[in-house]
């Protein structure tokens, strides 16, 4: 339930009740009376007294709505006569305290009394004037520099009624009783609704201000307060993801610039090595120190391509390097791809060849620069690691319903099952390999940049010492 339905409800409850209760009341009232104290009520009495009082209110109006200038005019007498005398009624008209008109069986003494009682502020205004009982009601025409009732009629009803006037008390107390009551009930089941989730939002706020990301804001209460507590546990969830987010971005950068360091320690202490060999005259002959400086250039050239590695990571980590998608032919992609790593292969006695096993399609969204890159690397990755006399790398092409699956299997050294999920990592490689392997210790970590960059997914299955495949499923279009 929403916040304005429920403020109906409960206006609407604080209105209805108390009269409904007051109801109860009067009639428990009159049944006491004459069932266990014995009293009289004439219903009929009652049925009277307010026909007559409402009839004098409908006089009262209608003369009102006449606009009437002065209380002397002949024709406002006539027209009260008129109107009151379906209630046997009686006027009294004034003008500046005097009396201009007044019934002749009234005397000057109960016609003061009669005005006293026009300008009070009874509720139940009557008199007793010569055994009857009349019902009072005052006109107050508004004329100029006069400020008391100008009309004054009166209705006689017999005798007083006594209860009637008790009865209007009660149900008039009981009624105030009962709504300041029922009120103030439904003001506080009204506010519990709101001010206890608010309460609850407050302690999460506070506890959330205090760096606990982990105090979960409970959603409850009516429909805006319920909304209102998704949002700040959306943002709670949100603020807390990025909180964990940039710890992991700042291990990461911790591991980064340790492994870097570790990376680059090895062949910079190489070129410091063999350039105090020839500094210290260890390198005395030509030959000594071409193959001296052939080295320098190779272990600085290694240096380099682990900063340039660094940097495209990097650059792809952030989101900093646009890709530039087209329609591609992976068929006639990899025979390219294949045709270019070939020759170096072959120095090596490493055979390479495509199984194209697509029957319905063959396009796939790339880019087609940063994709060579990553089927050269995990190519050269093979031929890094092949262990065999007569290597074998074979790339595979299905596909499944809304993909195409690309596998680069080869022959070589296998990885561990324990490793298999870990050689997408920054500068992992292998305990066996990692002393004779060269390179950045990035390919693979750039090489799964790259794929997720292009809505794709890359993994490993080991096949023990018969080698390694490497999967790369991309979206196929028509």
């Amino acid at each position: 339930m929403d916040i304005k339905k429920r403020l109906i409800i409960s206006n609407t409850i604080t209105a209805i009740l108390p009269l409904i209760i007051t109801i109860l009341a009067l009639f428990s009232c009159v049944f006491i009376s004459s069932k266990i104290f014995r009293k009289n009520v004439d219903y009929d009495k009652f049925k009277n007294i307010i026909y007559v009082r409402s009839e004098l209110v409908n006089v009262k109006n209608d003369i009102l709505k006449q606009n009437i200038k002065s209380t002397e005019d002949d024709s406002l007498q006539k027209d009260l006569e008129d109107k009151l005398s379906g209630l046997n009624g009686k006027f009294i008209i004034t003008k500046d305290n005097k009396t201009i008109a007044s019934p002749k069986e009234i005397n000057k003494i109960d016609i003061e009394k009669i005005k006293e009682v026009a300008r009070g502020n009874i509720l139940d205004k009557g008199i007793i004037v010569n055994g009857i009982y009349y019902i009072i009601e005052g006109i107050d025409l508004n004329l100029e520099g006069d400020r008391t009732p100008n009309i004054i009629l009166l209705a006689p009803i017999g005798k007083k009624v006594h209860i009637f006037n008790k009865l209007m008390v009660l149900a008039i107390v009981v009624y105030i009783i009962s709504f300041i009551i029922i009120n103030i009930i439904m003001s506080y089941l009204f506010s519990k609704r709101i001010i206890k989730p608010i309460t609850h939002l407050k302690e999460a706020t506070d506890e959330i201000s205090r760096g606990n990301l982990n105090y979960e804001v409970i959603e409850e209460g009516d429909r805006e307060i319920k909304e209102l507590c998704h949002g700040f546990e959306a943002m709670r969830i949100q603020l807390k993801d990025s909180i964990t987010e940039k710890m992991k971005y700042d291990d990461n950068r911790k591991v980064l610039v340790s492994s870097i360091s570790h990376d680059l320690k090895t062949p910079i202490t190489s070129i410091k090595g063999y350039v105090e060999g020839i500094l210290d005259g260890v390198a005395n002959t030509a030959e000594k120190k071409e193959s001296y400086l052939k080295t320098i250039y190779s272990k600085a050239e290694h240096v380099d391509h682990m900063i340039d590695d660094l940097l495209l990571y990097s650059k792809l980590d952030l989101n900093q390097i646009p890709f530039n998608f087209d329609k591609v032919d992976i068929i006639e992609y990899l025979n390219f791809c294949i045709s270019e790593s070939e020759p170096e292969l072959i120095k090596d006695n490493i055979k390479i060849k495509l199984k194209n096993d697509l029957k319905n399609f063959k396009y796939v969204i790339m880019d087609r620069e940063r994709m060579r890159r990553v089927i050269l690397n995990i190519i050269g990755n093979s031929r890094k690691y092949m262990d065999k006399k007569e290597g074998e790398i074979i790339l595979n092409l299905r596909e499944t319903n809304s993909s195409i699956i690309i596998e680069i299997r080869d022959n070589g050294a296998g990885i561990d099952d324990a490793d298999v999920n870990k050689i997408f990592d920054r500068f992992y490689r292998g305990d066996l390999a990692r002393s004779g392997a060269k390179g950045s210790g990035l390919g693979l970590a750039i090489a799964k940049q790259i794929v997720e960059g292009h809505q794709g997914r890359i993994w490993a299955i080991s096949h023990g010492n018969e080698g390694t495949s490497i999967m790369i499923s991309l979206g196929k279009v028509n």
